[in-house]
Parts: structure tokens; C-alpha cells; sequence
């Protein structure tokens, strides 16, 4: 039942199934369809606009660049003041799909973790006050708010659910993958079929499963060798305060992997060769051969889909009373 209850939602969705795709681990990825135009056209200014953070220069495109599949290929981000970010940016494509938001799953949504950045002093070191006073200030966004909210008084909470409603869109269907998945099977090579089947044997699904092709679970980073990691982060452990859930981290999805580098939590693996062979000795007891490992990244690489386009949105002018940015401010 379940299974033919996914097939008729993904059908409905205008995805092509057949009973092969839905027993595979990994399904295709759906087409959004827009519910709200008006907000998701106002959720992608406040995405591109740098005057939500305190130095009027850093956007959240800054750290999750759509044209460079969503993060900044940066091992850490770069944030207010020249900060040095703790932990590697993850793509906010196909971000609508994780159990949670950020590493740690501290945010339970788009949206509680859209206003995270915005008041941290090492990203973009403004404050949520600050971010309305700036953008009630502006004629032409209290008119984009009125219009979705029905109202001249601009709140966080709708700063947030804006900016969520743009992010829900960032979907990237029609992977080669999932042109194959759906019946083409002209669509990869013998060499990627090959490389998914090894995926697939050697227990990478366990975890990297699902539409997404991970971002649905927690795991423990070092299952069989402990992971000499770069960074301080602890995972769960952050937020649940459990020893258990000491370097546990959400599960990154595999989309778009290809464009995604460096990797993991900490950004210490600067290719998906090196991603490969950690993730096969200390998740999965397993050393792969330079072939293996070869063949498993020509998967990955299949897994790269229709990237965002649309027209960049013309953003509304400062007025005399809107806040100044503080570029150079010490705090």
C-alpha cells in the first residue's frame, strides 16, 4: 500500500515511476510547484539582499552561492568581520528535504533556521531588530509584505517564512540518475551503473537513501575509526546535551554532490575521491580500490540536477532613514 500510494503522489507530481524505481533506495526528486508566487518572489529578495546583515555586504547567497550549487566551496564560511565559521556551509538545495536544518538539527525548519544567521555575530552579526528596522524602512519591501501579509508592520516571523517559502523551490529534478531510475536506461553509463551498485553493496545506503539521497537521519561520524576532526563541533551533543549523540551529525544529501566540495562537517575532504575513501574505512570498515572508488564518484556525479534559474531579483533602494551598513564595525 505504501509503495503505491508513492507511486501515485510522485506520478501526480508529473514524476514518471515505474515499480523498479520505487524499490530502489533512492527516488526521484519532484518538481515543486509554487503555491504563493508573491512570497517566494519576496523571499528571494531577502535571500540576495547583503542589507540583512550588519555590514550591509553578506547575504545568505554569500555563504549558500546559487550558481555554486548552494554553499561557497569554502572548508569553513567567511562571516561579519572576517570571521572564521566552525563548520562547513551545507547546500541549501534540496534543503526542504532534511529532517532538520543545520549539522546539529538545532532548527526544526526553513524557517526557524533562516533567522539564525542573521543575528549571529560570526555570520552576518546583525540583530533581528535591526533586520526589521532596515526593511521597514524601505517603502517598496512594506508593500511586498503588506501584499503577502496583509499588513504595514514588518516581523521577523515573515522575514523568515519568506525567505523559507524561496528556499522550498531550490529543487534539483532530472538527474541523469533519475532518468534512469524512471526508465531510461540510456541515461548512465556502464561505468556509473556499476559505481551505483557498489553503492549500493557496500552499504552507503544505509545512510545516503531517500529523494534526497541522504538528509533524513542522524549518524555517527567515525563508526568504525574514530574521525580526527578539524573542527570542534560535537554534533547532537549541542543540542540534546546526551553523550550518545556526541558526533552525531545530520546525514548531507548527495545532490548536486559534485558541486558541493569540500566535504563533510568540518570541509577536511577536498575531493569526492578523498570523501569516498573516509567515508568507505571509517563509516563502513571498507577500503576501496582506486577502481571502486572511481567508479562510485561517476555515480555521484550523476546525481547532479537542473540547477535554479530565473531572473535575479532587482532589489529595492535604501532610503534617508535606513540604517547604515557597519562594514568595518569591530562587533
Amino acid at each position: 500500500m505504501k509503495i503505491r500510494t508513492l507511486m501515485t503522489s510522485l506520478a501526480l507530481a508529473g514524476v514518471s515511476v515505474t515499480w523498479a524505481a520505487i524499490s530502489e533506495p533512492i527516488q526521484p526528486i519532484k518538481a515543486v510547484k509554487v503555491a504563493d508566487p508573491a512570497l517566494v518572489e519576496l523571499g528571494k529578495k531577502l535571500f540576495f539582499d547583503p542589507r540583512l546583515s550588519k555590514s550591509g555586504f553578506i547575504s545568505c547567497n554569500s555563504c549558500h552561492n546559487l550558481s555554486m550549487g548552494g554553499t561557497d566551496n569554502l572548508k569553513t564560511s567567511i562571516g561579519h568581520n572576517w570571521h572564521q565559521g566552525p563548520v562547513n556551509a551545507p547546500t541549501v538545495l534540496n534543503s526542504s528535504l532534511n529532517i532538520a536544518q543545520f549539522w546539529d538539527g538545532r532548527a526544526k525548519d526553513l524557517q526557524a533556521q533562516a533567522g539564525g544567521p542573521i543575528d549571529n555575530p560570526g555570520e552576518m552579526g546583525s540583530t533581528h531588530a535591526l533586520a526589521v528596522e532596515v526593511l521597514q524602512s524601505i517603502p517598496a519591501y512594506v508593500a511586498d509584505f503588506k501584499k503577502s501579509f496583509g499588513t504595514d508592520k514588518i516581523a521577523m516571523a515573515q522575514i523568515t517564512k519568506a525567505i523559507a517559502a524561496f528556499e522550498e523551490t531550490l529543487v534539483t529534478p532530472n538527474a541523469r540518475f533519475d532518468k534512469w531510475l524512471t526508465g531510461d536506461k540510456k541515461a548512465l553509463s556502464a561505468n556509473e551503473v556499476a559505481g551505483y551498485k557498489l553503492f549500493k553493496e557496500s552499504g552507503c545506503v544505509a545512510c545516503h537513501n531517500g529523494p534526497a539521497v541522504g538528509g533524513n537521519s542522524y549518524q555517527k561520524m567515525g563508526v568504525v575509526a574514530p574521525y580526527q576532526a578539524t573542527s570542534p563541533a560535537e554534533g547532537r551533543f549541542a543540542v540534546t546535551g546526551k553523550d550518545a549523540d556526541r558526533f552525531n551529525f545530520k546525514v548531507p544529501t548527495l545532490r548536486n554532490v559534485e558541486m558541493t566540495y569540500p566535504y563533510f562537517h568540518d570541509g577536511a575532504a577536498n575531493t569526492l575521491t578523498e570523501a569516498v575513501d573516509t567515508m568507505g574505512r571509517l563509516q563502513l570498515g571498507k577500503k576501496f580500490s582506486d577502481d571502486e572508488n572511481a567508479k562510485i564518484v561517476a555515480f555521484l556525479k550523476t546525481l547532479t540536477g537542473d540547477q535554479p534559474n530565473f531572473k535575479l531579483p532587482a532589489l529595492p533602494p535604501s532610503t534617508d532613514s535606513t540604517p547604515k551598513p557597519q562594514p568595518f564595525a569591530a562587533k
